[in-house]
């Protein structure tokens, strides 16, 4: 028996590969077939089963290409209703695997069809969990998601998670090892653990929402407390996941139009599509097209896109590093983004020689900021972090905009001042500032270094 997780860090999301006598299953693939195909064919297993947990919000699935290459059978929870051929597992239904056996455990809550999956070994004991979004190590899913209006609220279905985790899950042997969807740094829960396996008996000992002791109305309380909106994206994801989408070979296809500097140019001003630069923010804020916004392949690139592109119908065009066209292709698919028209071909350095127009935005490093600010000199800043690390520590001259709700508070910026935007690396206030400079407010100034490092005496847990 095999059980691979196979983690991808931009998203915080494990996948994985089971494998038993031949016969494999995927549980929650990402959008491109290729990695699980090529392990089957290593391994010279046939994918037999393609598990979903639940309908993921944060990104699109594989299942769909993956079915229709392998074969395989998609399997859901129940109630679970798509556009498309599935079986839909029943609540404690079996399904074999080589010599061990995969039961479909029904764990509403974070949605109504949400479903762990529970591999038993050859001799029918329980070894592993994978548990979706119902559980995480060290917090649960967040029961938000799902709601009806009229019908279901928050609440009731955290409730429903609290019967869920103690009469499917808390039941099972202490060392069952645990595999979740995601872990820290998805919006899918609060305090997910950096961890991304864990032993049941270990997380009944310190995951909050797991306390023996805990009544119903302590759970819907803690685990509805504090969420913050969920990102704009994670409907359509949903929808996507439902109903179907174009296929991942066909959207690679359409993406991966290699414009030179001259098309390029013509293709902007006839679709006004974004222009969507993900080189390294260094590179970037010495030189890029006009009204690009940067969003760097090398920060949490998908799910930033999620944040910041609020239309997934809008046609985008790439400048990218050279060699790197298709990995930035292929992560804007993941979150549904399938409409990119093409990519500027030989990079910002093809459109140098064609003589294009460069703008720049005005970047400093947190030295000469510190200086500025001993001096008086600057007028207002900006911090774009999240609020809660904003209150964790934050520089007394600041005031929060996080950069996910810059887009519907831009009007708080003033105008008539220079506006330091700083986060904690630089990444965060490069997203802001291109984006700000894109909708005209140019009286920005970026801080591209980690605050804190340099600020000590005047913000001690900055950055």
């Amino acid at each position: 028996m095999t059980i691979d997780q196979i983690y991808t860090g931009c998203l915080a999301q494990g996948a994985y590969y089971i494998e038993s006598d031949g016969e494999a299953a995927i549980i929650d693939p990402l959008r491109s077939p290729e990695p699980y195909l090529k392990r089957a064919e290593d391994a010279g297993a046939k994918i037999k089963y393609i598990f979903e947990t639940h309908f993921h919000a944060d990104f699109v699935s594989g299942h769909l290409d993956l079915a229709a290459a392998s074969g395989a059978t998609i399997v859901y929870g129940p109630g679970a209703k798509t556009d498309y051929e599935k079986y839909t597992a029943h609540d404690m239904e079996d399904f074999k695997l080589g010599k061990v056996t995969i039961r479909a455990l029904h764990t509403p809550g974070h949605t109504l069809e949400s479903t762990c999956y529970l591999l038993l070994d050859e001799e029918g004991q329980p070894k592993a969990l994978f548990s979706g979004d119902t559980l995480f190590i060290g917090d649960v899913g967040r029961p938000d998601l799902a709601q009806k209006s009229g019908a279901l609220t928050m609440e009731d279905l955290a409730s429903l998670l609290y019967d869920s985790l103690r009469r499917r899950v808390m039941v099972l042997p202490d060392e069952v090892i645990i595999y979740p969807a995601h872990g820290a740094g998805s919006a899918c829960g609060k305090k997910m653990s950096r961890e991304t396996q864990d032993t049941l008996g270990n997380q009944k000992a310190t995951n909050y929402a797991l306390r023996e002791d805990m009544t119903r109305e302590e759970f819907v309380q803690e685990v509805t407390d504090g969420l913050l909106p969920p990102p704009a994206y994670f409907g359509e994801n949903v929808r996507m996941n439902k109903e179907g989408y174009e296929s991942f070979d066909s959207v690679m296809k359409s993406s991966l139009r290699a414009l030179a500097p001259f098309e390029f140019e013509r293709v902007a001003n006839e679709k006004r599509p974004l222009l969507l630069d993900v080189r390294d923010k260094a590179e970037f804020v010495r030189g890029f097209i006009p009204n690009s916004v940067f969003i760097g392949l090398d920060g949490s690139f998908a799910p930033w896109v999620g944040e910041m592109i609020t239309d997934l119908k809008q046609p985008i065009l790439l400048i990218t590093d050279e060699g790197r066209e298709a990995e930035a292709a292929e992560r804007l698919s993941r979150v549904g983004y399938d409409n990119a028209i093409g990519y500027l071909k030989g990079g910002i350095a093809a459109w140098k020689a064609y003589g294009g127009e460069l703008d720049r935005i005005e970047t400093i490093d947190a030295a000469t900021f510190g200086e500025h600010l001993r001096a008086g000199r600057v007028e207002r800043v900006v911090d774009v972090r999240k609020a809660a690390e904003f209150e964790a520590g934050s520089l007394s001259q600041a005031t929060n905009l996080p950069l996910n709700e810059l887009g519907r508070r831009q009007h708080e910026i003033d105008t008539d001042k220079h506006v330091y935007l700083h986060c904690g690396s630089g990444y965060r206030s490069t997203i802001a500032t291109s984006l700000l400079k894109s909708r005209g407010v140019h009286n920005v100034v970026n801080v591209q270094d980690k605050v804190k490092l340099i600020l000590h005496e005047e913000a001690p847990a900055a950055g």
